[in-house]
């Protein structure tokens, strides 16, 4: 029997689904045992050579190098370093996860961007220049929070003030990123302090999907959910071949983010139009109804040719584009968090039987609904 050893916290949402990907593996293909620490590697080291480990998954630390001269395999799940050449590193998508913020902000209406991060982050960067990117492509510019001194130097108490001063000097509203959910909680209470309005003010959204800390946020943290637990799962298999002797040339595992997770901290339509804000109020909160165009109009005031030529001065997109846009971004949700089969989902969201579910969700996503559950479901 493998015995494994995982000095990997778990605070955090992130390091709770990793290690539940871990188990998940060794109950399909080991037995293995563990150990696990949950303080860390720093908790552990002492006293790490009388484990006897078989191999081990942990953080990037700087005594990685010392854990090397153990002689057993070892995975790498990146936090504070770059990639770390010659091993296999767990790694999140930040490109992807930038991305998917900064598009889901751009989808809310707003002009106005901002990303607050921790500069001392390789990840953070990566989401900070993929947000901006993106944000550039649509035509606006991202303004981006740089910390005052060196991170490790400075304590919140002491940021605080820096980061309520440029919120306030932000153009409103704006949407602002955060690069993961513990950073976006914090820009919420300073802009508490700011006495900005959230959403109103600043929409934000953060990363990793900790529903412990974005429903412990007043109002509740968007946030863009990741899939810790299949990274977890696809490290532990390559662990088990690494253990048996087999050469690996991979070097990476990436985490995935999977769809975005919308709370009342970016529940709002930054469109100066209140009838079209009205309109995708109305889509939202029927978008588990089988609705259509007509539907929406008759939510509102406006005649059909009206409401649609808003939408797109305000939106750039259709009436029926926004109803299919939200209305397949649930399905994706649903695929990912539940375990309901597809008559299940189809039964859910009022289509006509599983083909009408799939053509629809092909159309919109560019792929079939297993493979978006294979791709981005949990193991």
């Amino acid at each position: 029997m493998r015995n494994v050893v995982l000095p990997i916290e778990s605070s955090r949402a992130s390091g709770r689904d990793l290690l539940r990907g871990v188990a998940k593996y060794s109950r399909l293909n080991g037995p293995w045992t563990f150990y696990w620490e949950p303080g860390g590697l720093d908790d552990i080291f002492p006293h790490l050579k009388s484990l006897k480990a078989d191999g081990i998954i942990m953080r990037d630390s700087p005594l990685l190098h010392e854990v090397m001269r153990l002689g057993v395999p070892v995975i790498v799940v990146g936090h504070h370093l770059e990639k770390i050449p010659g091993m296999v590193n767990i790694m999140s998508d930040s490109r992807t996860i930038g991305r998917m913020g900064a598009e889901h902000l751009v989808k809310c209406g707003f002009h106005h961007f901002a990303y607050c991060g921790l500069d001392d982050k390789p990840w953070s960067n990566e989401r900070s220049e993929s947000f901006a990117e993106y944000v550039a492509s649509c035509g606006y510019k991202a303004e981006i929070y740089k910390q005052p001194f060196f991170p490790r130097m400075i304590s919140w108490g002491k940021e605080r003030k820096y980061l309520v001063e440029w919120l306030k000097s932000l153009p409103k509203p704006v949407g602002l990123m955060a690069c993961h959910d513990d950073r976006g909680q914090q820009v919420l209470h300073a802009c508490k302090v700011a006495r900005l309005k959230i959403p109103d003010d600043v929409a934000i959204i953060g990363v990793d999907n900790d529903e412990l800390v974005c429903n412990l946020s007043d109002p509740p943290l968007s946030s863009v959910a990741v899939n810790f637990e299949r990274g977890g799962f696809d490290g532990a298999a390559v662990l088990d071949r690494l253990m048996n002797g087999e050469k690996v040339k991979q070097d990476e595992i990436l985490v995935r983010p999977t769809h975005i997770v919308a709370r009342q901290s970016t529940d709002v339509t930054a469109v100066k139009d209140e009838i079209v804000a009205e309109a995708v109020r109305y889509i939202r909160q029927s978008a588990k109804e089988n609705i259509g165009v007509d539907d929406v109009v008759s939510a509102v005031t406006v005649s059909r040719r009206v409401l649609e030529k808003r939408f797109r001065d305000q939106l750039d997109r259709s009436i029926l584009h926004e109803i299919r846009r939200v209305r397949a971004n649930l399905i994706a949700q649903m695929l990912v968090e539940t375990n309901l089969s597809v008559s299940q989902i189809s039964l859910a969201m009022g289509f006509n039987g599983n083909e009408h579910i799939a053509r629809y969700f092909q159309r919109e996503k560019g792929m079939s609904l297993s493979a978006y559950r294979k791709t981005y479901g949990r193991r």
